[in-house]
């Protein structure tokens, strides 16, 4: 990977493959520290598409820790610009309900309007599913969402985004599951590229370094993220498609 010049807090910062990893493990950390990644082999956790998993994570509990948010969008907003991203934004946008907070402490951060989008329409016309105000159209709005699984619904708010009349090319997300074979296709068909901070791949290396978890769920977490579909599947689960 290529260096990039970045400008962070009015100082140069070069973002190379070393320091994104740095931020990738960091926030790991970060997640572990305050228990929001849970793992559970004996008892998995049934997802809403009805898969099992030993794994889950909630990263609406960061609201809770100041000094930890704080780490968390210092890194989102390095990461956007390092990726050229920030300097064509004109608006964040929020989605419903988790990626709300997140949206708003970004935007303050760079200091950008901000926009969030439910999950269904509210009242009727353009703006029916956003709340806040859109100028002009063709404004390049970033989507800002606290984890992203496979994608599926972080391309639905970007298409109610782009009904509305924005320019939607990039979300980030805090978090990125990262073990999904389709995500790739899901966001290149819909024209948008995704930015996170860390995945399930960096939780299990920190988590196992720093013997967050014994070594016997470890490998199994391990297992599931090698291929979730059959692990779901030996224990009962829906098999993802």
């Amino acid at each position: 990977m290529d260096e990039l010049q970045v400008e962070v807090a009015g100082t140069a910062e070069r973002l190379d493959k070393n320091s994104r990893q740095d931020v990738r493990r960091q926030t790991a950390k970060i997640l572990l520290d305050i228990k929001a990644v849970l793992f559970n082999v004996e008892e998995p956790f049934t997802l809403t598409s009805g898969s099992k998993s030993p794994v889950y994570i909630d990263c609406r509990k960061i609201i809770s820790f100041p000094k930890e948010r704080n780490q968390i969008i210092e890194s989102a907003v390095k990461i956007l610009k390092s990726d050229a991203v920030a300097q064509n934004i004109d608006m964040v946008a929020g989605g419903e309900t988790a990626g709300i907070p997140y949206g708003a402490w970004i935007s303050d951060r760079m200091d950008l309007p901000m926009l969030y989008v439910r999950k269904k329409p509210k009242g009727f016309g353009r703006m029916a599913q956003i709340e806040g105000y859109m100028e002009e159209e063709n404004q390049n709005v970033l989507l800002v969402e606290d984890l992203t699984t496979d994608g599926a619904s972080k391309i639905t708010f970007c298409n109610v985004l782009r009904d509305a009349g924005a320019k939607v090319t990039d979300v980030f997300s805090v978090f990125y599951y990262d073990i999904f074979p389709e995500s790739e296709g899901i966001f290149n068909d819909a024209g948008v590229k995704l930015h996170y901070l860390t995945t399930w791949h960096d939780v299990l290396a920190v988590a196992r370094e720093e013997e967050y978890f014994d070594e016997k769920v470890l490998s199994e977490v391990e297992a599931f993220l090698e291929a979730p579909s059959d692990w779901s599947a030996k224990r009962g689960g829906v098999i993802s498609n």
